[in-house]
């Protein structure tokens, strides 16, 4: 019984994870990529942390033109070359240009900024188009 039982759980769990995956994963589009980094005034506050990321994932739920995008923090940092100074990333993948462009001037993106500026002291944006 043991015997089976480790392959069938191995089995499930694999299943599981290639389903959720496959099923809420969108493809990466290497066409276009738009690197966000943003420092907010009071970075230790839980307050402006929840209200930062329930409008940046809202804004982000809602916009027509962002195929993938990515939130993340700061690790710690492990090398010299590596800047975590910053509270929060994001990246974020279009089609083309003019999809990024049509996104910085949706009402979701708009309505983020002014949600949302207050929060922060600086950003700075990366923006790369695929080789």
């Amino acid at each position: 019984m043991k015997k089976l039982m480790y392959p069938l759980v191995f089995l499930t769990l694999t299943l599981s994870c290639y389903s959720q995956t496959k099923t809420n994963m969108k493809k990466f589009d290497p066409h276009f990529a738009h690197t966000v980094y943003f420092w907010l005034k009071n970075p230790d506050s839980p307050d402006d942390q929840k209200a930062f990321e329930t409008s940046l994932q809202k804004f982000l739920d809602n916009s027509a033109y962002a195929k993938t995008n990515f939130i993340g923090k700061p690790p710690k940092a492990s090398r010299e070359v590596v800047d975590g100074s910053f509270t929060y990333s994001l990246i974020v993948t279009f089609e083309s240009a003019e999809a990024q462009q049509n996104y910085q001037d949706e009402a979701p993106h708009k309505l983020f900024i002014e949600e949302s500026s207050n929060l922060w002291e600086k950003v700075i944006v990366y923006d790369s188009k695929g080789i």
